[in-house]
């Protein structure tokens, strides 16, 4: 079992962002801000689907997990409502989100099914924010000289990311999910992470005004495919769930725990919690 802390936050999100926060960075901004557009709508998916996954299991596996879940559903509604709060801001900027409408559509198609076939596609989507939130956390030189505050925001969510990455996964595997379905669900949720990411990417880009300049595209090569780029550094950790003894301890890191004590000033413990 993992023990997960529920923490809030201490930054300003009151004062407007700037337009490209991300060190000026035309195109990593626009990505960083099309993840974000996801999150409150997928985040609140893996919430019901951790809750009613724990629901489905026998009471003393209930017992064993209370805790885990209880953690898991506080970081993910934490989370839910500081992007929140940060999408109003993109709003404003006059960016449109037509991710999460999409993504709401599909969520209503899966009403009703074995709660096993949600819990594979938040285990999915997990390992995606995982390895996206180690690659982070290695190289978060690549935010350059970023608005301080949403680097605190990005590096505290991949920090808990990294936490949490066993949760859906293990009640997945409680529950007798397959190995043949957990690997189907990954990959169509590859497709449609992947997909959606780079729709709502230029979408942003076209309303910013700079999805035809040459300063995005270089910087798109080079946060995607330089030495230390997106693409490059993550496709080995996303092949690696296909393998039929995988689980996400295997691409366990101290680089989540070490960021949390370096930076305990910058959030406080939800009350009742403890280091």
């Amino acid at each position: 079992m993992t023990d997960l802390v529920v923490r809030r936050l201490l930054i300003d999100l009151q004062t407007p962002l700037p337009r490209h926060w991300c060190g000026g960075g035309t195109f990593r901004t626009a990505l960083f801000n099309a993840l974000s557009m996801s999150f409150p709508v997928g985040e609140q998916f893996f919430i019901d689907s951790v809750r009613n996954g724990h629901k489905a299991l026998p009471v003393h596996d209930q017992a064993r997990f209370q805790a885990e879940v209880q953690g898991f559903i506080g970081q993910e509604a934490t989370h839910r409502r500081i992007h929140a709060l940060f999408n109003a801001h993109l709003e404003k900027q006059g960016l449109v989100n037509a991710w999460a409408p999409r993504a709401e559509s599909r969520m209503k198609r899966l009403e009703g099914l074995d709660p096993r076939h949600p819990l594979a596609i938040t285990a999915a989507n997990e390992h995606f924010t995982a390895i996206l939130a180690e690659w982070l956390l290695r190289h978060h030189a690549l935010f350059g000289d970023a608005e301080p505050r949403l680097k605190t925001l990005w590096l505290w969510h991949s920090a808990e990311e990294s936490e949490h990455k066993n949760t859906a996964f293990d009640l997945y595997q409680a529950l007798g999910g397959s190995r043949e379905w957990r690997v189907k669900w990954m990959r169509r949720v590859t497709f449609f992470f992947v997909s959606d990411t780079l729709r709502q990417t230029l979408n942003n880009l076209r309303h910013d005004g700079t999805l035809w300049r040459w300063r995005t595209w270089k910087d798109a090569a080079s946060f995607l495919f330089g030495a230390a780029g997106l693409v490059r550094q993550t496709f080995k950790p996303w092949r690696a769930y296909f393998r039929p003894d995988f689980h996400p301890n295997q691409q366990q890191s101290d680089l989540s725990q070490r960021w949390l004590q370096a930076n305990s000033a910058q959030y406080t413990l939800a009350a009742g919690r403890t280091h």
